[in-house]
């Protein structure tokens, strides 16, 4: 069904506004980029500000590539592989280095979600969205620690509102957030000795391939539910990019351990009830 969020999308589908080039001579990773989404989204605006970008992912993403190339002139580097598989990520990781010869910024993107009565959830279930969203992330900045700048590396999570407030059906996904907010505090104390930084961003609910097979599935009460508490509406990948590229510029030098909000005020209730598994 159509819903107000459609609506909120399309009035504000906008590209950002050409910033200054805060990313020349830099190198970026960006974890689960695909065309549509988030991470593509960060791969886009990073480049547009003149980072070298490398990217894995379990698909090539390829009209991403093709305007990475072609349209923003970038020097990219793409790696297929499976941040649950340690090969794969040093293998992502020695291309990076091979290519470009540093690394200074990671951004920890991939990431899946799942939804339904936890009851129903198996171990599998669960373990697979812990071991994308969270061992994933570990996995990938373990790796990538020994080549980032001391001073001056950055690693961006990307964590979830659901993160922050839970919400029904949501509880493996959920866990798996909260848990990569914990860990990016964690990591930022660890790390602020070497004048690194590591900060989180906690998107609420955005317009990508992941979320838009469940909207068709929200009633007009639950639409206007959502529409509530997000007061700037429904968010696009642009969006989380615009932030993130704030976060790991040298504009927020002085910026670590924190998990930014985006969308959603935490004092603003979120509905228990999002969604329901489809028949």
């Amino acid at each position: 069904m159509d819903t107000k969020l459609d609506d909120t999308s399309t009035r504000r589908a906008t590209e950002p506004q050409p910033q200054p080039p805060r990313f020349v001579g830099k190198v970026a990773i960006v974890t689960g980029a695909s065309d549509q989404g988030i991470g593509g989204a960060v791969a886009r605006r990073l480049a547009q500000e003149g980072a070298a970008i490398s990217m894995v992912s379990r698909h090539e993403p390829a009209r991403l590539l093709k305007r990475l190339k072609k349209s923003l002139q970038a020097n990219c580097v793409f790696t297929k592989g499976d941040i649950c598989n340690s090969g794969d990520v040093e293998r992502a990781i020695d291309a990076t280095m091979e290519e470009f010869g540093q690394i200074d910024i990671l951004v920890n993107n991939a990431g899946v979600d799942d939804f339904g009565d936890f009851d129903a959830f198996s171990d599998d279930d669960c373990l697979r969205v812990l071991d994308t969203n969270l061992s994933g992330a570990m996995r990938v900045t373990r790796a990538v620690l020994p080549f980032l700048p001391q001073p001056g590396g950055v690693i961006v999570n990307v964590a979830s509102a659901l993160g922050l407030g839970g919400c029904k059906g949501f509880a493996a996904y959920s866990a798996s957030k909260a848990g990569l907010i914990g860990f990016t505090q964690a990591m930022a104390a660890e790390l602020a000795p070497k004048w690194q930084r590591v900060v989180a961003v906690a998107p609420a609910l955005v317009f990508t391939p992941m979320t838009k097979r469940n909207v068709g599935q929200l009633t007009e009460e639950l639409s206007e539910r959502i529409e509530r508490c997000h007061p700037l509406g429904v968010g696009l990948p642009e969006d989380v990019a615009s932030a993130i590229a704030f976060l790991a510029s040298d504009d927020a030098r002085w910026i670590t351990g924190i998990t930014l909000p985006l969308g959603w005020m935490p004092h603003f209730a979120l509905p228990t009830d999002l969604f329901v598994r489809g028949e």
